[in-house]
């Protein structure tokens, strides 16, 4: 696929010498399991696509330790998905020890969908939810708001998510890449929506955390939550203790900013675990306050990372 918010139509894919391989991922993940890591979330563009991944998500999900242990471990092992080929993995997903994902899904219309994704098939990616409901596999429906695209479906999605039984979060756009579409058109407020969705939903705060930057509320009309994703008009810095770790071996310890650390370049000079942590300590160490995302209302300007949402995953 070629969402509109995460990638332009005409990409330029990087050389396969240029990616980590397997066995460099899973050194580094374990790196971080020893500095204190307890989360993983595979992400992308479209971790699915990747050959063999299950092979990578079995090695992963070694590191799940039980609930009551102290040894270095993870808590949980996640992933974030288009959904596309989600249901040719969903049984090797639960079975690896992955016991929630966060799908991609921003209408239920196929033809707007197709248009959103630039050349996704609807029906894929819900068969793909099933699956994974099917499977055992607790599903997040991620829809990005946007302005004049699909602002008149939130009570449709809130609706079939309670019939499905899955949860949904609402994420404001973010600038991050040209792709050719018009960021400052798109952006959406979700204190707005919040305010209108509660003129015909009952949402009840929860102090419910997964982690991540999501703000939930329970809609007791379906009994699931709702979460908002607000790095704009309400910023989650301050909480935020996550960083991401590009295909590239490339540390980006904010979303919102050029920061961060070469890891591939110290694993392929052939450094030793000592040298990938103080690579990691140094990079955690100047984490910057907040993220530089602007989108100015009213004939604002626009400003963000020169590189895609796809670079780096959401």
């Amino acid at each position: 696929m070629r969402c509109v918010y995460c990638m332009a139509e005409d990409m330029e894919f990087l050389p396969r010498a240029d990616v980590l391989d397997f066995a460099e991922m899973e050194r580094l993940c374990a790196a971080f399991i020893r500095r204190g890591v307890t989360r993983i979330r595979l992400t992308g563009g479209e971790p699915l696509v990747r050959r063999d991944i299950d092979t990578l998500i079995r090695s992963l999900g070694r590191w799940l330790r039980p609930q009551d242990s102290f040894a270095p471990g993870l808590d949980e092992l996640t992933l974030t998905t288009n959904g596309s080929q989600l249901r040719q993995h969903a049984k090797a997903l639960y079975e690896a020890g992955i016991r929630r994902v966060n799908v991609s899904l921003d209408t239920l219309d196929p033809e707007r969908f197709a248009a959103v994704t630039r050349r996704g098939r609807l029906h894929q990616t819900l068969d793909g939810i099933q699956a994974a409901l099917d499977s055992g596999i607790a599903v997040r429906v991620n829809t990005v708001a946007m302005a004049d695209v699909n602002d008149r479906e939130f009570d449709r999605l809130i609706g079939w998510c309670g019939e499905i039984g899955a949860d949904l979060c609402l994420i404001e756009t973010m600038p991050m890449g040209d792709t050719g579409e018009d960021r400052r058109g798109q952006y959406l407020p979700l204190v707005d929506i919040r305010r209108d969705l509660a003129t015909r939903w009952t949402l009840e705060p929860l102090t419910v955390r997964t982690g991540g930057p999501a703000r939930y509320v329970r809609v007791a009309e379906t009994g699931r939550k709702l979460g908002f994703i607000t790095p704009l008009s309400h910023n989650f810095c301050e909480s935020c203790n996550r960083v991401r770790l590009s295909c590239t071996g490339r540390l980006y310890t904010c979303l919102g900013q050029e920061d961060g650390a070469d890891l591939r370049a110290v694993l392929r000079e052939g450094g030793s675990d000592d040298q990938i942590a103080a690579t990691i300590d140094d990079a955690l160490s100047h984490k910057p306050k907040g993220h530089d995302f602007v989108i100015g209302r009213r004939g604002g300007g626009v400003s963000g990372p020169a590189r895609h949402m796809s670079v780096t995953g959401g």
